[in-house]
């Protein structure tokens, strides 16, 4: 049987993904247009993926994929391609790249880029514009979108010129990537993209220079912290993924003994299942990581930002310790919580030269394992319903080390975060910073493209999912094993349980009693699909759903009134945790 234009696209970047583009014959050198330096460009920096959705401005650009080696994605919203493009960047640590028209498919892109500026994502993001006569003449589908990006963005560039657009490219990538990584945007004039173009620039790649002096004694002077500290505590944050530096950092905790809490992105750069891995800290942290903060005398912050869901009240975090903070990002050093030793500078290369040598800390490890040991979590809920904590720490154990999460935003986010077993960084994808509903369906799509062979699971909720649930006819267009795991209370949960804790239960615009038959309609897009709502169900469920052979989505029914526990006020300390019976 002859393959089909979605199979070939499965296959590799090196094939042709359309029977067009087979037949297609590149440009001749003479004939290069804007769009075709462009894809040139891409493919010449190893880019073999690409995320979008096509449309009048753009067109030039679709035109030059004819033929190239790249393999495009046709999302379904371009929210979607960002998000997708996302996905694949955190797993591969690669930058992702979205393509989108004008005007609106600019636009569409803006959650996606800000998503990944909050969470430094490394993203290229390509813009269809309006022809530069009519700019500023407000043509049809134009807008500002350098302007209206200017926040969300490390750099971005309006060509005028097709023969610096391989330059632009390669410091895209560059800029992208390097330091603390984050969204870049080229915005390109349909006119730009497609004159022929004629002797292009090259990029001169900046010499970032050595090690400054600065950073050798910053790190002296952590080191000789460390010595003197008999309380000390690992904060860790996204960062250390970003940087590669998880490997560098087991050793050193291994080697120290020191023990560990991570942000809600840091989960992973130790094994969740790490015996002084004591859990994540902050608003929904567990109780053993928010009191080890609270007593510490030496925090180690290595990629974090201290972020309000990490820090609570921001004066009583952390009181009594001393801190190191170490980042990429010399503006985070002192910006919200003032650092006694502050080192800028690459985490990997930082870890693998510290070593304070043995540390006298077994009274203080001793203490906090017995608190870890006391407040673990418990999984014998009463009734006997689906309790999703006890789901999903059986579902990851499942999945085991080759599993990916990619979790939406809301209950099922904390509680994934709280109760999955993440091996690595690259294991939990969300929207940390932003806190974007829809993220985790086109993340997963990203995901799964990026490592076809990982057990990729999107945990998401029935509001969650409705954000973006159009990405299921992407999921059915290119046969991707992408498990969907919905968990469904018929509310927006997180908001509804703020209403029931902190305005006097008076409900306002949770509740989803309309909610349509989900089953019904991933089957409708082609999708397997079933339906759970027993705990004498859970076995058979994460059998079925980790053992389908394509595309599938359980829709787990849960209790409409559960609550993510414990849970830090607004206004308090992380020490001053609410917990369901102290309600």
């Amino acid at each position: 049987m002859a393959e089909t234009a979605f199979e070939r696209d499965l296959i590799g970047p090196m094939r042709a993904s359309s029977p067009t583009q087979a037949n297609a014959a590149p440009l001749p050198e003479k004939m290069q247009t804007g769009a075709t330096l462009l894809i040139r460009a891409l493919e010449n920096l190893g880019i073999d993926t690409v995320f979008g959705y096509p449309g009048g401005a753009i067109m030039p650009v679709y035109d030059a994929l004819v033929g190239s080696k790249l393999r495009h994605i046709l999302m379904r919203h371009e929210q979607g391609a960002a998000f997708a493009a996302d996905g694949w960047a955190r797993v591969t640590g690669k930058p992702g790249v979205c393509i989108a028209t004008s005007g609106p498919g600019a636009t569409n892109l803006v959650t996606g880029i800000a998503n990944a500026m909050m969470d430094s994502v490394p993203l290229i993001c390509i813009t269809g514009q309006v022809p530069t006569p009519l700019l500023g003449t407000d043509s049809f589908q134009e807008v500002d979108i350098l302007g209206i990006s200017l926040p969300i963005v490390k750099h971005s560039w309006l060509v005028r010129d097709a023969a610096v657009i391989p330059a632009i490219v390669e410091e895209a990538y560059h800029l992208a990537t390097s330091g603390r990584p984050g969204p870049v945007l080229i915005d390109l004039p349909k006119d730009v993209a497609a004159k022929p173009a004629h002797s292009p620039r090259a990029f001169a790649l900046p010499n970032d220079g050595d090690v400054a002096a600065h950073v050798e004694q910053g790190l002296a002077d952590a080191t000789a912290l460390m010595r003197q500290a008999q309380r000390p505590l690992l904060y860790i944050g996204g960062g250390v993924g970003l940087a590669g530096a998880a490997p560098a950092l087991r050793r050193f905790a291994r080697k120290t003994g020191i023990p560990g809490v991570a942000t809600l992105k840091g989960l992973g750069a130790l094994p969740t299942d790490e015996p002084l891995f004591l859990g994540m800290l902050g608003m929904h942290g567990t109780k053993a990581a928010n009191l080890a903060v609270h007593q510490c005398d030496l925090l180690i912050a290595l990629g974090a930002r201290f972020d309000d869901r990490a820090t609570g009240m921001l004066a009583s975090f952390a009181p009594h310790a001393k801190i190191i903070h170490i980042d990429i990002d010399a503006a985070e050093i002192g910006k919200l919580r003032g650092a006694d030793v502050g080192v800028a500078c690459d985490l990997k290369y930082a870890l693998n030269l510290l070593d304070p040598g043995p540390l006298a800390i077994e009274d203080w490890v001793n203490r906090v394992c017995e608190t870890k040991q006391a407040f673990a979590w418990r999984y014998d809920a009463p009734g006997d319903g689906i309790y999703a904590p006890a789901l999903l720490k059986a579902l990851s154990e499942r999945a085991g080390d080759d599993f990916i999460a990619t979790c939406d935003v809301g209950q099922h986010q904390m509680w994934a975060a709280q109760h999955c077993r993440f091996a690595q960084p690259q294991a939990h994808l969300t929207s940390g910073g932003l806190g974007a509903m829809g993220y985790g369906l086109p993340a997963g799509i990203g995901a799964k493209l990026a490592r076809p062979h990982a057990q990729v699971v999107t945990i998401t909720g029935d509001g969650s999912i409705m954000l973006n649930i159009q990405e299921l006819a992407t999921l059915k267009r290119y046969d991707l094993a992408l498990k969907i795991l919905l968990l469904d209370n018929n509310a927006l949960g997180m908001v509804r349980q703020w209403q029931e804790l902190f305005y006097e239960e008076r409900y306002s615009e949770v509740e989803l009693p309309d909610n349509p038959d989900f089953v019904e309609v991933a089957r409708a897009f082609g999708i397997d699909a079933f339906r759970a709502d027993k705990r004498d169900e859970v076995p058979g469920l994460i059998e079925r759903l980790l053992g389908a052979s394509g595309p599938c989505l359980a829709h787990v029914v849960i209790h409409p009134r559960e609550n993510v526990w414990p849970l830090v006020p607004p206004g308090r300390g992380n020490h001053e945790m609410l917990e369901e019976d102290a309600r």
